[in-house]
Order: structure tokens, then sequence, then C-alpha cells
């Protein structure tokens, strides 16, 4: 051994010191991989930057958690979109009525969407969102086979559902100028409950729910080998209920989950609700 620590330039101490430490980075490495793949089985692509505020306390920094975890093969791969869900309808004379607005809780504006899912055996789903913008909860989804209006008045009445039916009156409902939400069906149910009407009229300026889209196909139903219309269901309720219960969200306060930040402003005086400005974009 002595042979050794002069090889190494070290002391018998020294030496010691330097293998302890190296053991300990182990353990630590060892326990960040092993809290990864718990958080993984949940939230199947959750980014690693989004994972360490799971994982907190740990005795790693952010930076040295993700080197742990892209080491260790935890890097994500992207999907581009190739499927078109909108034709635009220029005919619909509604507003935009959203931009730059500032608010100061739930049910002021929710947007909703329209994206595909391409199944493993290569079958075509199409999936609609309901987003509270203020919240970021995913309030309501459906998956369906088709593009047809049915399936969006769904999703409507089940985002109406998990608010208990309140009062919505004067909620502002924001989509794109799809065909769907110019249906005559859907647009009765929204003036009946006096809800106001926005539409943008470019895809990106339905940006938050937009996102969602991306995050809960990329970071979840993609990594299930979902084949069918029944386990696309299945996918979306496990899906959402991660996304809005567990998955940090770096916009609400000290990153929390949707339905969590929901249940703290239900516990806090409306005056000290914070506020949000919607993204104050250009139209074109």
């Amino acid at each position: 051994m002595k042979e050794l620590y002069i090889v190494m330039k070290t002391s018998k101490q020294g030496f010691h010191q330097f293998m302890n430490r190296q053991i300990k980075r182990e353990s630590i490495s060892s326990q960040v991989v092993e809290l990864a793949y718990a958080i993984r089985d949940r939230n199947p692509s959750m980014g690693c930057r989004a994972m360490y505020s799971l994982m907190e306390p740990i005795p790693v920094g952010k930076d040295k958690c993700e080197q742990i975890l892209l080491s260790h093969g935890f890097r994500l791969r992207r999907r581009k979109n190739f499927i078109r869900t909108t034709f635009s309808q220029e005919h619909l004379k509604y507003n935009d009525l959203i931009k730059g607005r500032v608010l100061t809780g739930i049910d002021q504006v929710w947007q909703s969407d329209i994206t595909y899912y391409l199944s493993s055996n290569g079958s075509v789903y199409y999936i609609v969102f309901i987003l509270d913008v203020y919240s970021r909860r995913i309030l309501s989804w459906t998956a369906n086979d088709n593009l047809k209006a049915e399936g969006n008045i769904e999703c409507l009445r089940k985002a109406f559902k998990l608010r208990g039916d309140k009062d919505l009156q004067g909620l502002i409902h924001h989509s794109d100028r799809g065909s769907q939400y110019g249906d005559q069906e859907y647009l009765k149910v929204l003036k009946t409950c006096r809800i106001r009407i926005s539409m943008s009229k470019q895809a990106w300026q339905n940006a938050y729910v937009e996102r969602v889209n991306g995050t809960i196909k990329n970071d979840y139903l993609y990594a299930w080998n979902i084949t069918t219309l029944q386990e696309l269901r299945k996918g979306l309720a496990k899906a959402t209920h991660a996304y809005n219960y567990e998955k940090p969200h770096r916009n609400l306060p000290n990153k929390m989950a949707p339905a969590v930040f929901e249940d703290l402003l239900m516990t806090t005086d409306r005056k000290h609700h914070p506020k949000f400005q919607i993204y104050n974009y250009e139209n074109n």
C-alpha cells in the first residue's frame, strides 16, 4: 500500500478520505437515481429539472442532480407534430379578449384546444383539453376517434361538473377558430351560461393549453405503448391526475402543482392571491 500512496502522491489518511468521498458520491448518485426511477414510474417523461423539485431536499444542487440523471440515461426525446387538427373558420367574428389581461383568480379565463394522438399501431385519436389559465389546472379532457364537436361539448360539460356547476357568468372561454368551437351547439352552451367567447387568430395565441397538449403527450402518453381508445382514456386519466397533483409548475408559487395551488387558494384571502398577466402578444 505504501507504493500506492507514493504513486497517488498522498498519505494513508488522504487516501482514506478520498475513498470515503467516492463512497459518499456513489451513495448520493444511487439515491438520486432511485428517486428518479420512482418519479418516472408515475411521470414517465418528466424532465430532470422538474424531477429535482420533487426530490428536494437531497444533498446535491440542481445542476449536479441533472448531471447525475443525464449520465444515467434520463435524457428526453421529443416528437414533432405532423397531423393537422385545426381548420380555421375565418368567418367567426369573435375578438381576442384575453391579450394582456391580468388575472386574480380561477375561473376567469379558460382555454381549450384539440390535439391528436398517434398510437403505437398507427391509429389516430383526438384529444380535447380545457385549462384554467390562472391555476394551469387541466379541468377536463375527452378522447375520441373523430373531430366532431360532440367531443368538445362533452369536455365543456365535464369542466362545469368539476367546478360544481357554479355560476360562471363573466368567465372568458378562449380558443382558436377551429370549426368545433364555431359549432352552433357549442356556442349555445357557452351563451346559455353567459360565458364570454374569445378566439385567437393564430394557434400560438392559445399558448397555455397548447403547451399542455405537448406535455401530456410527450411526458406521459407516448411512454405507455397505447394502442386502443380505451387505453388512451385510461392513460389520460392517469396523466392528467399526475400533472394536476404532482408535476411542479415553474410559473406557480413555489413550483406547486396546479391542483395543489388551487387548494392553497381556497385557504387564502382573495386579496392575497397572486396576480398573473396573460402574455400581451400582438394580433396579426
